[in-house]
């Protein structure tokens, strides 16, 4: 019997279209392999939504978004001179992705950053460093911290301009985020980095407090405590001691584009975005305006993307991996976009739709 899966996709804004079509063609190679079925549903969401619809969350797509099994999103944002032709709470960043991650409460982020020995000279690091390959995984806690808590802009009693931003975290936030990412160490090597600033922020020290009684349930999960700055420091010298790495919501936005520093490009950095029930998928990096329309954008981190929705929204894991193969696959041909370097000249540069149709052959062979 056939199983059949409704998906929200919101191709965003710059490249996020043409990373949308990939991933299109890429479900659609899935269910010729496989006794699947994909109902894609497209709605507006970002910045162009706000010039189309006069939100960027248009209600449309929330009604969309509510029906559907899982959600895929590109990436959303405009360049500056056009972010100013919209109002500030409805800008895509405020108006369309915080109320996304609010609206389904996707408070655990997943980001692999992922690069197998054959793909190691993608990296800036040097070959020694990188040696056998990257393989971390970052959780970060989504829909609390600073980046969620009350803002204040207003002029202090000697007249100066002031901002006052509140980081706010509770126990059962914590506690959340914290199963998740002891179940995921499990998974894997049963090692767990739990980065933070205990030696600063009070949220810090609650955060650990309540780390050290969730892990009393994963007694053999080995934790590992490490200063933030210092995890930076770390993921740049020694990259390969890390497996399972657990963080708040704005030290994962920082290390995260690290990871995809490490690896040679955000365009290696799919994501996905979890809650109790419902999920939304996503490339780590931006729209890219800049090269939007070219038809040169890497279709890796949309497709991951993909790769990750049906593994853990759908639990097609033979189908999730047989995409993370294939992208595997062809770069290991020698293939690859024009954002990774080559600085030997020995790799076939070819554009975002030849990419995604090489994913698809390889899949369906």
């Amino acid at each position: 019997m056939t199983k059949k899966y409704t998906v929200a996709l919101l191709p965003g804004d710059g490249i996020g279209p043409e990373l949308a079509a990939e991933a299109v063609k890429v479900l659609r190679a899935v269910e010729s392999v496989s006794d699947v079925a994909f109902d894609i549903q497209t709605g507006d969401f970002g910045g162009s939504a706000y010039f189309k619809h006069g939100h960027s969350f248009p209600e449309a797509t929330k009604q969309l978004c509510d029906k559907a099994d899982a959600i895929l999103k590109g990436p959303i944002g405009l360049s500056f001179e056009e972010s100013k032709k919209i109002p500030v709470d409805e800008q895509p960043e405020r108006g369309a992705l915080l109320p996304l991650r609010k609206r389904f409460n996707t408070f655990a982020n997943f980001r692999p950053v992922y690069l197998p020995p054959e793909l190691a000279h993608f990296s800036p690091l040097k070959p020694h460093v990188v040696e056998g390959g990257i393989d971390i995984m970052m959780i970060r806690e989504l829909v609390g911290g600073l980046y969620f808590g009350k803002k204040i802009r207003s002029v202090n009693e000697a007249g100066k301009r002031q901002v006052i931003e509140h980081l706010e975290y509770d126990e059962d936030q914590i506690k959340a985020i914290m199963h998740v990412a002891f179940q995921e160490a499990m998974g894997r090597k049963k090692v767990l980095h739990n980065v933070h600033k205990s030696n600063v922020l009070k949220s810090s020290v609650l955060w650990n407090e309540v780390l050290e009684e969730v892990a009393t349930e994963y007694p053999e999960v080995e934790v590992k405590q490490i200063i933030v700055d210092a995890a930076a420091t770390a993921l740049v010298i020694n990259p390969r001691q890390f497996d399972v790495m657990v963080m708040e919501n704005m030290f994962g936005d920082i290390l995260s584009d690290l990871g995809g520093g490490i690896l040679g490009s955000l365009g290696l950095m799919p994501s996905a975005c979890v809650g109790p029930e419902k999920a939304y998928y996503e490339p780590s990096h931006g729209s890219a305006p800049d090269i939007a329309g070219k038809g040169i954008a890497n279709p890796y981190s949309m497709l991951g993307s993909v790769a990750m929705m049906l593994d853990k929204s759908f639990g097609l894991k033979t189908e999730s991996r047989k995409i993370w193969d294939a992208m595997r696959h062809v770069f290991g041909a020698g293939i690859t976009t024009a954002d990774l370097r080559d600085p030997e000249g020995k790799l076939t540069i070819i554009k975002t739709a030849e990419f995604g149709d090489k994913v698809v052959e390889a899949i369906t062979k």
